[in-house]
Formats: C-alpha cells, sequence, structure tokens
C-alpha cells in the first residue's frame, strides 16, 4: 500500500525534498541541496559580467536537488521506494530558459556559454523592465482585452517580457531556441523525458487563458517583428492542469533519485500556488499568503473579476473550479535581511552575541516594546520595486519621520509594519472589486519565525490569521498533487480537495486583531497610503534616482572589462 508522496520544492538559493505522509500530511524527512551556483547576479561562471538587476541560474544545479536529496529523504526515512505513490515539483517562477529541441538548455552549447541570455532567467531577473513597459504601452493603446486580467500591467519578471528581451538584445539566441519555457516544466521534462507546460506558469507569467489561449500573433508583431512566431514556435506545447499526471519516471532518472522507474510525476507547479491545498484553502474568500524573501497572495474566487495591479485571475489556476487570483509583494523578508546586513550598529551586534541571539531576534524584542506609531515613522515596502498593486520594479524603499533620536528597533518595526500595509493595499483593493477576502492564512519561514511579525499584520489587516503547521508548506502541497497524479488507482486521491481533507495541517490558535492596535494603524495607514499614491502615481521622483544608480553601475562593470 502506497504511504508517501515526495514533493521537491524549487526556492532561490536552494531546492529541498521532502518525503510527505498520504495520512495525515506530515514530513517524514527532508534534505537541503544549496545550488552550488547559487544566483548569479554579478557574473557567469566563465566571468562573463552582467549587467544592472540581472539574476540568472544554473541548470545543473536543478537536477543536482534531484540526484542528492531525493536519495537523502529515503536514506533517512527508511521508507520503501516503492511505497511512493509520486512526485511532484513547485518552482519560484517566472524562471525561465531557452532550450534546443531536445530540451538542452542553450546555456550548455559552448559557442553560446558567455551569451547571458542562453542562461536561467530567474523570477527576480528585473533587466527586462523597459521591454515589460513596451508590451503593456502596446496592450494599452490597443485595448487588448487579455491585459486586463493582470491588472492593466505584465510584470518585467514575467515570460514575455524576458522572451522579448532575448529577441532585442540576443536575436541569435531567440532563433536558435526551440522553446522558451519554465524552469519548473522544463525539470518535469528531465523526470520523464516529455515536455509539458503546466496551466500555473502558462496562465500568470504568460498571459495564456483557458479559453483564448495566448496573446494574439497580430498584438507581438506589433510590439515587434521579431517576435511573430512567439507562440507558435516558442510557447509551444501541450498544457496540462496542476494534479495532472505529465507522465513517469524514467529509467535513468530512477537511477539517480532511487525512486521506482515508472512513478507517476506531476505536472510543475509555482511554489506559493502549490502551498494553497497545502493550507485546506480550497474554497474561496480566504487569502494565502506564502511569506518569505517575498510575499506571494493567492485566493480563490467563483467569478472573473479584472482589478488593478494584480498579478493574474486564471480559471482553474490553483484549484480546479475556482478563478485563481495572484498578488504579490516582491521583498518582505529580503529588506529584513538587508536592513540587519547594512543598517545595525556594532553595540547592537555585540548584546546580540552577549545574550546569544540573533539579531534578528534582539531587533524583534526590542521593536516588540513599542506601540504602533511611537516611533513617529513609516516606510514604504518598496526595496525590490512593487508587485502588487502598482506593478513597477523602478519603484525603491523610503523612510519618512526619521530623527536624530530614531533607534535601530524603530527602523526594524517600520519595515515589518510596511510590508503588513503592502499587504493591506491588496487586500482593498481586492474588496474593492468584489472578491471577498474574510481570513488570511499563512505559510513560509516568516510566520514561522517571527509572532511579532503576524500580530502586526493581524492588526493593520483586521483580519484573523492561520499559520501553517509545517515548515515546507510548498513542498507538502507538492507531494499532494503528486499524491492526485498517481490517482487512487495508485494509492493516491482522485481530487486536490480529497487530498486536502486528509493532508493539510493548520496551527489550531490563530493570530487575532487587538483593537487598540487596530485603531492606531489605520492612522499610520492612511499615511502609508499618502507616500504610496504620491511615489507610486505622482513623482518620478524614484525613476529619476534609479537611472542615474544604473548608469553608473554600468559604467563600473564596463571599466572593469
Amino acid at each position: 500500500m502506497k504511504q508517501f508522496a515526495i514533493g521537491v520544492d524549487y526556492g532561490t538559493e536552494s531546492g529541498r525534498a521532502v518525503l510527505v505522509s498520504l495520512a495525515d500530511g506530515k514530513e517524514i524527512a527532508e534534505h537541503v541541496t544549496p545550488y552550488s551556483h547559487g544566483v548569479m547576479d554579478r557574473e557567469l561562471p566563465n566571468g562573463t559580467r552582467l549587467g544592472h538587476e540581472w539574476a540568472l541560474q544554473h541548470p545543473e544545479d536543478y537536477i543536482e536537488v534531484l540526484s542528492r536529496s531525493v536519495p537523502a529523504v529515503l536514506e533517512a526515512s527508511g521508507a520503501n521506494a516503492e511505497d511512493i505513490a509520486g512526485i511532484g515539483i513547485d518552482f519560484t517562477a517566472c524562471t525561465m530558459l531557452p532550450v534546443d529541441e531536445k530540451d538542452v538548455p542553450l546555456c550548455f552549447k559552448e559557442e553560446h556559454a558567455d551569451n547571458p541570455h542562453s542562461w536561467i532567467k530567474l523570477w527576480k531577473h528585473h533587466a527586462a523592465q523597459g521591454h515589460a513597459d513596451e508590451l503593456n504601452a502596446k496592450a494599452a493603446e490597443q485595448g487588448e482585452d487579455f491585459i486586463q486580467r493582470y491588472g492593466g500591467k505584465l510584470s518585467s519578471e514575467w515570460m514575455l517580457a524576458k522572451a522579448y528581451q532575448i529577441a532585442d538584445e540576443a536575436p541569435e539566441i531567440y532563433d536558435e531556441a526551440d522553446r522558451f519555457v519554465e524552469a519548473t516544466d522544463w525539470v518535469i521534462s528531465q523526470l520523464t523525458g516529455e515536455f509539458t507546460r503546466n496551466s500555473c506558469t502558462a496562465g500568470y507569467k504568460a498571459a495564456w487563458h483557458k479559453e483564448d489561449g495566448f496573446p494574439s500573433e497580430q498584438f507581438f508583431v506589433s510590439v515587434h517583428p521579431k517576435l511573430e512566431n512567439l507562440v507558435r514556435d516558442k510557447l509551444k506545447g501541450a498544457i496540462a492542469s496542476p494534479g495532472s499526471k505529465a507522465g513517469e519516471l524514467t529509467r535513468d532518472m530512477a537511477t539517480k533519485t532511487g525512486l521506482p522507474e515508472g512513478l507517476p510525476v506531476a505536472v510543475g507547479n509555482v511554489d506559493a500556488h502549490a502551498s494553497v491545498p497545502a493550507l485546506g484553502v480550497v474554497d474561496e474568500g480566504k487569502m494565502v499568503m506564502a511569506m518569505g524573501t517575498s510575499i506571494c497572495h493567492m485566493l480563490l474566487g467563483k467569478k472573473e473579476v479584472y482589478s488593478d495591479g494584480i498579478c493574474g485571475v486564471v480559471e482553474d489556476g490553483i484549484i480546479p473550479g475556482y478563478y485563481g487570483y495572484e498578488a504579490g509583494q516582491s521583498a518582505v523578508g529580503d529588506i529584513f535581511a538587508w536592513f540587519v546586513e547594512t543598517c545595525v550598529p556594532v553595540s547592537y551586534t555585540e548584546e546580540a552575541a552577549r545574550e546569544g541571539v540573533s539579531i534578528h531576534q534582539l531587533l524583534t524584542e526590542k521593536a516588540s516594546k513599542l506601540t504602533p506609531g511611537e516611533s513617529g515613522l513609516v516606510a514604504l515596502d518598496w526595496w525590490n520595486g512593487n508587485r502588487s498593486t502598482l506593478v513597477d520594479t523602478q519603484l525603491s524603499g523610503l523612510f519618512i519621520g526619521m530623527t536624530l533620536q530614531t533607534k535601530p528597533e524603530e527602523l526594524y518595526r517600520a519595515l515589518l509594519e510596511a510590508t503588513a500595509f503592502g499587504t493591506r493595499q491588496i487586500v482593498d483593493t481586492f474588496e474593492g472589486d468584489g472578491v471577498p477576502v474574510d481570513v488570511l492564512y499563512a505559510c513560509g519561514g516568516l510566520p514561522q519565525k517571527n509572532p511579532l511579525l503576524m500580530q502586526i499584520y493581524a492588526d493593520v489587516n483586521e483580519r484573523e490569521i492561520y499559520v501553517a503547521d509545517s515548515y515546507q508548506t510548498p513542498a507538502v502541497g507538492a507531494a499532494m498533487f503528486a499524491a492526485v497524479a498517481a490517482g487512487e488507482e495508485n494509492g493516491g486521491f482522485a481530487t486536490i480537495t480529497d487530498a486536502a481533507a486528509k493532508m493539510a495541517r493548520v496551527k489550531p490558535t490563530p493570530y487575532r486583531p487587538i483593537e487598540e492596535n487596530v485603531v492606531k494603524y489605520k492612522q499610520l495607514f492612511n499615511a502609508y497610503k499618502e507616500l504610496h499614491d504620491y511615489f507610486g502615481k505622482s513623482s518620478s521622483l524614484m525613476k529619476d534616482l534609479l537611472k542615474g544608480r544604473s548608469h553608473d553601475k554600468l559604467t563600473e562593470a564596463q571599466a572593469v572589462e
């Protein structure tokens, strides 16, 4: 009898395999493999310099995760490989790469190794912003219907902008590529020997629609003649929904992973979206926040509603039978990490060392003694641009209200609050457009580590927040979809709803809003909103400053070369 499924969660810095019980969703064993090449944002492995806002990765790192972490969880658990129903993966997205007709990445070819466009463009590759701007301007000019499903703007993080950047800046790579593929679909092709696109990334990251398909050839030609064959040739391939079976494990990958040849393999998925059923969210009114370096907000609805600045609405994109809505914040945990790495005085570092705690813990302890508004500070959470609802990677972070008496813990708390305000902006936008948000659910590292942050989110958003009773929610979700791909006949489940009923887990007690704090945060959110609207909609100051910084960095890189 099948007892387990394996979920593999591909993050920004590492990949993690988790063996999950089909009986109750508990993680039996896990193993992390850091990417050997990490995030390549300065240079390629051969030393070729990269420009401003580039973020690339190496395909070999993804296969190494499978060959190291999957055997490791089998060994650690002592599980019999024959008791595993299936394997599924999730991925940060949009993370894309060009491949040839045999699914070989072009960066593996010697003649292209020094061309950055032949490598994997990670989700946070923002160097295609200019190309996203052109796509958005042309779509608005022509009144294209598809753009309304994405809040009126496509992001530079997504497939179409990145593909256009390749066509514009490296036409030889564009011409040689047989397809542009999501990394999650590429890994599935390596596991099964067959290529299948998943509807989640196709819908949210490449503007694909279940009824209408991709945007028209006429639209792409109007943007650039080179894009005439983008859909027909470069985005070709069958598209399947989450929980579908992509194929079966090949003999070669069975040898590398220690799993049985012929094991059912689920189609790929997005990390945040895979988390939704793992929290037990399979109906409307419940927003899931996947909280880590960034936040992805996901919400289910019964009707298709266009909402300004959302990242997309996709039918069956998350849970079959519902329209899945996505929004997000481009940096959250990354902001807190930046602050402790660059803005904390030595005296605080020494104090943390004396007390035997991390600098994050020390700052959180100090910040928790402050009341909302006590410091007189408000911050904007745009340290990595704004994903929703402004959809603009050229916006930047801001503090207002600092004085000579301002302390590090006050700045730290202001940043925690700023990210909560960013989520409130998203919640209010959905509610204003008729998509209900009744309760919040949270998963990821931040909800597990920082109770102060979660209480602030509850207070700011005036809603209860349930937290996942799992540290590896995306991987658990990927394992659940793997069990659905296997089917009841192979020891799995008929539907993702059935899997959620058995395997989803949340902690029993939610964070509840504290009324006194709610009142104070309403005033602070008004201040945040004023800054948000001025710098995000009225002023070009942040973008003007970015132009100077980008020019200086490019000039410096060119000088080194």
